[in-house]
């Protein structure tokens, strides 16, 4: 028997009750607001109203059911403001609840809030628009706390860490030094970490709690611990947005990490409104746990696909957000990517908001009848407008994520010459485990929130003197292996993505899973970011010369035909050439040498100007060299044009 039959909720349950309305939650507007939860098996709703987060109630009414398990109630009024829970009774059982579907809530997300979305606009919110849609993705993973919670980052400090850093400026109009270097880092997109409401952080405590935020209790609210007051509902929405607006005006478009594949709680508020339905479970009803959080959220049937549909359909409406990474996308389905992918294009244009996640999920989960989970062996039944994290190329380039010793090419390993050229390639000529439509289906990077840090990963492969580990000492051979894992990223198809603070040489200390370490291990270290100067540069220049080098962002189905000449000249050494790669139709001859030695490689016939080095990565030198001969640096790389 399977899962949906055990449990009761077969597709016919589905197509008995599936509301696919828009209007779920509270609608409040200046004269009156009509609250709506889905519900099928209740036998009694009640609304609760308050006058503020921690009252006792003022007034109490009793839904209506209507068609399709949706219970009603209109209240008349103004009732923007006015806080709000339900008492739900289910096969006799009656727990009460915050509403699913909310827009606002109050501190620590206990109690709803009805609210005038209209009200929470910053000035100018409604022009506000993202900037043009840029020749490359190049998207940069940010926490909202580690930003601005470092001193040296020029946020007074009653906004660090929230919301308010970013669209912060002094007396005479200047932004803090975090929002200078990052606008002038030149990225496309900042990726957040989750920016709604979650539970491991307890809002009205101070500022020394943290987590990455990987744990959902009101999917369409913005976390209160980043507002300047968590109490009120309204303010968290309009801070929020106003760090959108900040970003969209300082050139950067917005990526919300999303995480729709399980809750802080299997006891949430989707689960008390509509018990069963949410959750996945294996045979003997216990709860699955691919997402390794305690629960899994039922992708696959009808009203769990229609929340995350809807869901972000109204952060890209309402907040203006410009693309979404989902977490743990393995445990979503195939069907239910395509469809938020046809979404989107239908609202704001064909590929106008970016989609993409992780093609994996932490262990087995029992999937719905008639739906494959979105893993990478099934990247070739994604949209091509869907695109993965792809952990093969990270692991090659640097080494094995979760094994910290083991070195990838460009430090010590051998045999991955092959395996490189691969991801240069953007995977396109099937020679892995999976066959994406296009390049453009691959996400580039080799470092993110999770495990080490780049800096870090390379220390622990190469110990400093007497063998020990040591994160905080300056040293030329990690910085030069940093160059060259930045260099085959920026120089290989697909998007690009790295890790905030990438860029100058950023450590957590080995801490390889800091999600609830302190802020102080999590933050970026400004000064740090001042000492490794010469890296940011070079990373801002490499992103100049990704731009400007069509044959490298062409995310096309035929971009991997471009790449020819494919070679490996020894172990830690590659190369190959982009056919009209460059701004004018210009041939791309691209080495990477991982070795210790200087290598010479001897060109194709004609004239060749040299775009980067290991030393700087966006020049035009022309090559003076007898023969064609070029010699690459050891443990850099080199891309010239003809």
């Amino acid at each position: 028997m399977d899962n949906e039959k055990r449990l009761g909720y077969d597709k016919e349950f589905d197509r008995w009750y599936a509301y696919d309305g828009c209007d779920l939650g509270c609608t409040c507007t200046p004269v009156r607001s009509v609250f709506k939860l889905w519900s099928p098996e209740a036998e009694r709703v009640e609304l609760f109203l308050y006058r503020d987060g921690v009252s006792g109630a003022c007034d109490r009414r009793l839904l209506t059911p209507e068609e399709r398990g949706v219970w009603t109630v209109r209240v008349e009024g103004n009732l923007h403001g006015v806080y709000y829970d339900y008492e739900v009774t289910v096969n006799g059982k009656t727990a009460r609840t915050a509403d699913p579907y909310a827009a606002a809530c109050g501190c620590n997300g206990v109690r709803s809030m009805a609210v005038d979305l209209a009200r929470t606009d910053p000035e100018g919110f409604a022009e506000d628009c993202a900037p043009p849609i840029p020749p490359e993705n190049i998207i940069y993973e940010l926490h909202v706390k580690d930003f601005s919670h470092d001193p040296d980052s020029g946020v007074p400090e009653e906004y660090r860490g929230r919301f308010k850093a970013f669209g912060w400026r002094d007396e005479k109009g200047r932004p803090p030094l975090c929002m200078e270097r990052l606008r002038s880092l030149g990225v496309t997109h900042v990726q957040l970490l989750p920016i709604f409401d979650f539970g491991s952080v307890d809002e009205a405590g101070d500022q020394g709690q943290f987590n990455w935020g990987y744990d959902p209790v009101n999917y369409n609210v913005p976390e209160g611990s980043y507002a300047t007051d968590a109490a009120d509902g309204a303010v968290r929405i309009r801070e929020c947005k106003e760090m959108i607006q900040a970003l969209h005006q300082n050139g950067m478009r917005v990526v919300m990490d999303v995480v729709y594949n399980h809750t802080h709680a299997a006891d949430s508020w989707l689960e008390r409104s509509a018990p069963g339905y949410y959750y996945r479970r294996w045979a003997d009803g216990t709860l699955s746990n691919g997402s390794g959080c305690g629960n899994d959220i039922a992708a696959g049937r009808a009203m769990v696909d229609n929340y995350i549909v809807h869901s972000v359909l109204y952060w890209a409406r309402e907040y203006h957000i410009d693309g979404f990474r989902f977490d743990l996308m393995g445990l979503l389905t195939v069907e239910l990517m395509n469809r938020i992918r046809r979404a989107l294009d239908a609202a704001f244009g064909p590929g106008e908001k970016l989609v993409y996640g992780e093609p994996w999920r932490a262990a087995d989960s029992p999937m719905e009848p008639d739906t494959a989970p979105a893993m990478k062996s099934y990247i070739g039944r994604l949209d091509p407008g869907i695109a993965i994290f792809c952990d093969t190329s990270r692991d090659a380039v640097k080494g094995d994520c979760f094994h910290a010793e083991q070195p990838g090419f460009i430090n010590g390993g051998s045999g991955l010459g092959e395996t490189v050229l691969c991801a240069a390639a953007g995977w396109t000529g099937g020679e892995g485990d999976f066959k994406p439509r296009t390049c453009g289906q691959i996400i580039n990077y080799v470092s993110v929130h999770d495990n080490y840090t780049l800096w870090d990963k390379l220390a622990q492969c190469s110990p400093g003197a007497g063998g020990a580990v040591s994160y905080q000492d300056y040293r030329e051979d990690l910085l030069a292996q940093n160059k060259l894992a930045a260099f085959i990223c920026f120089t290989s198809l697909g998007s690009v993505f790295f890790q905030a603070g990438e860029e100058f040489a950023r450590t957590k200390l080995g801490d390889h899973n800091s999600y609830k370490s302190s802020p102080e291990v999590n933050r970026l270290d400004w000064h740090r970011a001042w000492t490794y100067g010469a890296l940011t540069d070079y990373y801002r220049r490499l992103i100049r010369l990704r731009k400007s080098l069509p044959g490298l962002c062409d995310k096309s189905a035929g971009a991997g035909e471009r790449l020819v000449e494919r070679t490996v000249h020894r172990d830690g050494v590659v190369s190959f050439q982009v056919e009209e790669g460059g701004p004018c139709g210009e041939r791309l001859f691209v080495a990477y040498n991982a070795t210790g030695h200087d290598y010479a490689i001897q060109l194709p016939s004609g004239r060749w100007t040299i775009r980067a080095d290991g030393v700087d990565a966006d020049q035009h030198k022309p090559l003076i060299s007898h023969g064609n001969w070029v010699t690459v640096a050891p443990r850099s790389g080199m891309l010239l044009m003809k």
